[in-house]
């Protein structure tokens, strides 16, 4: 099935792109469930993937999808989701009391979970660990981590509270790293989906982008993507002096990372967005102050990127145009073969590299489960995480139809 906005094209431009289907998925911890719920969603209304974009556990969630070892996605990804809930541990019990409802200007009980301080506390066992269990002594942290420091036990010198290197063991049950990688070798490369992820250079701040197209991706380039230091993970060591720290601290919605990587081809493309950028109401407490900023900081940023590709479209088209002429209108014998082969040399590195043509976006935005919370994108329990598939789903059939209808 295909969703897509048709627009006037020359047809040098049709004749030299293919579209392509964008799935980009934003982090969010907890909050990538709803991703997990979308993607069912589109593989039951058979809409085709081409590229999966994410970063973060939006880098998670793809890699799950382009790699999954059942060769049903769907399906890996939400036992992923399911066994990463089941993992959570519930030793402080639920609170109930009485909270303000700043709709209804009223106080009305209500049941304060306490998975997100579970996790805090305790972490969740197949997804990452605190550091102060002094027990943990798993292969993957030393690897990852580049050995034991001597200071281990010397919080003076921490710079990092959680290991999430559990998260390797959890994915190689969904993961197949052959199949991943598969692109890389340029073998059956139609088949394969293209999977881009992303990070960023802890020392010099540039954008790491991994595309498996180019790179064998590694269980380290996922660890990294989703290595967020203001929630206490650590930078990744990916060798030649690179740590990489989560890709969501320059962009939490990489779309610019697949333009650039994808210049050529037209796109169709589907955003999964954790952080809504528009709300109804301002925030009526500081809770709801709290909750709407990390909406504004990890919400989409990548309309002007967007505006920036159409623009680009606009100058390819007009390019074709002006090329037409020159080569049915102008004398070429008055220009020297010199300057000829430039203009034909630029003009087909320009049409054949360049002037991606973004064809539609649909946004699948996940809304409020409860009331705000700042500890939204921790809330790993096995309700929550149903809660958050099922939404991402039924609001993906709800965006398909009403698609459909159009």
């Amino acid at each position: 099935m295909s969703y897509s906005i048709k627009e006037a094209s020359t047809t040098r431009h049709e004749e030299s792109r293919n579209v392509e289907n964008v799935l980009v998925m934003q982090g969010g911890g907890s909050l990538g469930a709803f991703a997990c719920g979308v993607f069912k969603a589109l593989v039951k209304h058979k809409v085709q993937i081409d590229i999966v974009a994410g970063t973060s556990i939006g880098a998670v969630n793809a890699a799950i999808i382009v790699g999954s070892k059942s060769g049903h996605p769907e399906k890996d990804l939400e036992d992923f989701w399911l066994e990463i809930g089941e993992s959570s541990l519930e030793i402080i019990p639920d609170l109930w009391g009485y909270g303000w409802d700043s709709r209804a200007r009223r106080y009305v009980p209500k049941t304060i979970s306490s998975a997100s301080v579970n996790a805090a506390f305790f972490g969740v066992p197949k997804m990452f660990v605190p550091r102060w269990q002094w027990w943990n002594t798993s292969k993957n942290f030393h690897t990852l981590m580049g050995g034991l420091e001597e200071q281990y036990f010397d919080p003076r010198n921490w710079t990092f509270m959680y290991d999430h290197s559990p998260l390797v063991g959890t994915l190689e049950k969904y993961i197949d790293y052959g199949k991943l990688n598969l692109a890389a070798t340029k073998e059956e490369l139609p088949s394969v989906l293209r999977l881009i992820i992303t990070a960023v250079d802890v020392m010099t701040a540039r954008p790491l982008i991994f595309d498996n197209t180019l790179m064998k991706i590694e269980p380290e380039h996922i660890l990294a993507s989703s290595g967020y230091p203001i929630y206490g993970f650590p930078w990744i060591d990916l060798g030649n002096n690179v740590k990489a720290w989560d890709g969501s601290l320059l962009s939490n919605t990489p779309i610019r990372e697949v333009i650039y990587v994808s210049p050529r081809n037209d796109k169709n493309i589907f955003i999964v967005e954790n952080y809504p950028q528009k709300i109804d109401r301002l925030p009526s407490n500081f809770i709801e102050v709290a909750n709407r900023y990390k909406d504004i900081l990890f919400c989409d940023k990548d309309i002007q990127s967007i505006k920036n590709a159409k623009l680009v479209t606009r100058h390819i088209k007009l390019i074709e145009k002006l090329y037409d002429i020159f080569e049915k209108q102008v004398d070429h014998s008055k220009i020297g073969n010199k300057e000829i082969n430039d203009i034909q040399s630029e003009y087909k590195n320009l049409i054949e590299s360049y002037g991606a043509e973004i064809k539609s976006v649909t946004r699948i935005i996940r809304s409020e489960i409860e009331s705000p919370s700042i500890l939204k994108n921790s809330d790993f329990s096995s309700r929550t995480i149903r809660e958050l598939i099922d939404q991402g789903e039924s609001k993906t059939e709800e965006k398909l139809e009403k698609l459909s209808r159009n």
